[in-house]
């Protein structure tokens, strides 16, 4: 038999990935070089033409800019309201703002009125003013054609080191109809050059009708004002208005493809040019990319697939493992869960899942451990219940002479006070034992009216003594008007008992106060509390207190019983204990019982209503028709 090869998952996504991402690329390659094999004469005419629009558009939108700064200056030099100081500090701004512009000529009626310059700019270029004049009058404007409202535009680079054209346009005085002005402006080549030179691939160039260039994307053939011959062998075209056109034609032998376009502005026009070789490779240079790319796109996809696959499985594997372990019977196991998506809700259900087997095995360990614990106390129960039954008669014999040595004794007799207590404990232990044996034989204990203050000072007394030996001091604050309630007074002493042993070894032997405080509320409820100046209980303890078999005593000091007993006394006492607690700042045991309420009757009115117990012999005055009587008796 062969053995099964395991073939991990992330290996699947990948290589499904990197079919798919192959598939793809390899399409689109061959569509392409399909397309580009089968239509290379039409794309590179459609480029061309394109190429060549695009550049007449900006290079009109640059002229536009240009004519609109001419005549912010022609409006500043005809303006006759400034003085010459402020109009040549006008002017220099100006120049500053707008960099490109050198000289500035006014014609009024073909004359020359003024012209301005950029004494920076023709120095740093090396040119004199009058070297600039001279040129000018060797090639003169048409002023007459400018006047009429045409643009004239024309190459005036002097130098290489100031190439520059000049834009001449008419401008309208305000004061005149009849004298034409005209404002020409020698710019720097800067602007245009940008646009010839910004292609990598085409030769682009701004040139008029008969060819010679305003702009080339070499310089050389702006400053020594060679024309483009395939331009200026096109006839007609002074009167064509071409939006796009392409032409091939053979420049020094070699295949050219050339695209033109008019700018709108003067007789100029834009062009660019490239070998047919070039465009070919350029197109062959464009599928090579195009591969290149694809390989780089394979790669990334082979990297990206393995990284996103492994980011995928990494988690099932945790699962897997983290499974193992449960299965071992090892609960406390936990999976990282750093996605949001479905594999981070498996794992979320995992981890759920192994915390509610954690804590349910907890509890099965907890309710064995109950259970072993309430065989012991069933056991203990049944020899306690024997225990009590042997105890019964040695304390009827005590209780028989004390009362008989009582009779005997004086009551200012201090022996008398003792012989009191004890025949008062004897008959408490004896009804302990009863209540004992009575809850052997699960019966209920009888519940009466009873006084919380008299309970808790007979508490008190049988644990003063203890308490002082371990230097703690007890104290009491009793409301006098307490009232009654419904109760067991054996039991509530039982849990007061408890509450201050308690409170006496939590602070283990150091010296403290524990207080006892009883308050009659008016909503129809009685408390008494226990507080004492212990070390507190932590909060993560203070919700365990009650539960059974819990305590923080070390092994033999205590079953964590007592607490646990006395919420349920309470509790069976329809009342509520709570605690409050907090470290170095003591505890407060608060226990809450209904009080007893009774019913009254006024003697006037026959009118019912509610009194305390404790209320009986003193004055009442009625609701209801507002006499006083003294309340002799309860309803």
């Amino acid at each position: 038999m062969f053995k099964r090869i395991k073939f991990p998952i992330r290996f699947k996504i990948l290589i499904a990935l990197l079919l798919i991402v192959t598939t793809a690329v390899g399409i689109i390659t061959f569509t392409m070089a399909k397309v580009f094999h089968e239509d290379k004469s039409a794309y590179i005419h459609d480029l061309t033409s394109e190429m060549a629009m695009h550049t007449a558009a900006e290079t009109r939108a640059l002229l536009v800019g240009y004519r609109e700064r001419l005549q912010v200056f022609s409006r500043l030099l005809f303006e006759r309201n400034f003085a010459p100081e402020q109009k040549s500090r006008l002017l220099k701004e100006l120049f500053e703002d707008f960099q490109e512009f050198v000289a500035i000529t006014l014609y009024v009626d073909g004359t020359e009125l003024t012209t301005v310059y950029d004494a920076r700019t023709l120095e740093a270029a090396g040119i004199k003013k009058e070297a600039l004049s001279a040129y000018f009058k060797k090639h003169p404007i048409p002023i007459k054609r400018v006047a009429r409202g045409a643009v004239y535009v024309v190459n005036s680079t002097i130098t290489k080191k100031l190439p520059a054209f000049t834009l001449a346009i008419s401008y309208e005085l305000p004061e005149s109809e009849s004298r034409k002005a005209v404002v020409a402006a020698v710019i720097r080549l800067d602007g245009l050059q940008r646009l010839a030179g910004r292609s990598k691939v085409f030769t682009t160039f701004i040139v008029n009708n008969r060819g010679k260039p305003l702009a080339h994307t070499n310089l050389n053939q702006v400053v020594k004002r060679r024309p483009v011959s395939w331009v200026a062998g096109i006839k007609g075209l002074k009167k064509k208005k071409i939006h796009g056109s392409t032409h091939e034609f053979v420049q020094s032998g070699q295949e050219m493809v050339g695209g033109l376009a008019a700018i709108g502005i003067s007789d100029l026009f834009a062009g660019v040019q490239i070998p047919k070789a070039a465009a070919y490779l350029t197109a062959r240079e464009l599928l090579n990319n195009l591969i290149g790319m694809a390989l780089i796109l394979l790669i990334a996809s082979a990297i990206i697939g393995l990284f996103g696959s492994r980011l995928l499985t990494r988690p099932l594997e945790q699962l897997s493992k983290a499974t193992k372990i449960v299965a071992k019977g090892r609960f406390d196991v936990q999976v990282a869960s750093t996605s949001s998506d479905e594999i981070g809700d498996l794992a979320g259900s995992f981890n759920q899942m192994a915390s509610e087997l954690d804590s349910r095995e907890k509890q099965l360990k907890s309710a064995q451990e109950a259970l072993v614990q309430s065989e012991k106390m069933s056991a203990f129960g049944q020899l306690g219940a024997g225990i009590a039954h042997e105890i019964k008669n040695p304390l009827a014999g005590i209780l028989g002479l004390t009362q008989l040595s009582i009779r005997k004794m004086d009551k200012d007799d201090a022996i008398y006070k003792n012989l009191s207590i004890i025949e008062k404990e004897t008959n408490r232990c004896t009804t302990i034992i009863q209540n004992l044996l009575k809850f052997a034989r699960q019966e209920k204990v009888k519940f009466e009216s009873v006084d919380l203050n008299g309970i808790a000072e007979d508490a008190m007394a049988i644990v003063e003594h203890q308490l002082e030996m371990n230097k703690v001091k007890l104290q009491s604050d009793f409301d006098p008007a307490l009232p009654r309630v419904s109760g067991n007074a054996n039991q509530i002493q039982q849990v007061l008992i408890n509450l201050m042993i308690n409170a006496q070894q939590a602070m283990e032997g150091r010296a403290g106060e524990v207080s006892v405080t009883t308050l009659g509320g008016n909503n129809g409820h009685v408390e008494i509390k226990v507080s004492d100046t212990g070390p507190g209980i932590p909060e993560e303890l203070q919700a365990k207190i009650f539960e059974p078999f819990f305590t923080t005593k070390s092994v033999g000091k205590g079953t964590g019983l007592g607490l646990s007993v006395s919420y349920g006394i309470v509790k069976e006492h329809k009342g509520e204990i709570q605690l409050e607690s907090s470290p170095d700042s003591g505890t407060t045991f608060s226990i809450i019982f209904p009080a007893i309420v009774m019913k009254s009757r006024c003697p006037q009115c026959k009118k019912a209503f509610k009194i305390r117990p404790n209320l009986v012999g003193l004055n009442n005055k009625c609701k209801n028709c507002g006499s006083v009587f003294e309340i002799k008796e309860l309803a």
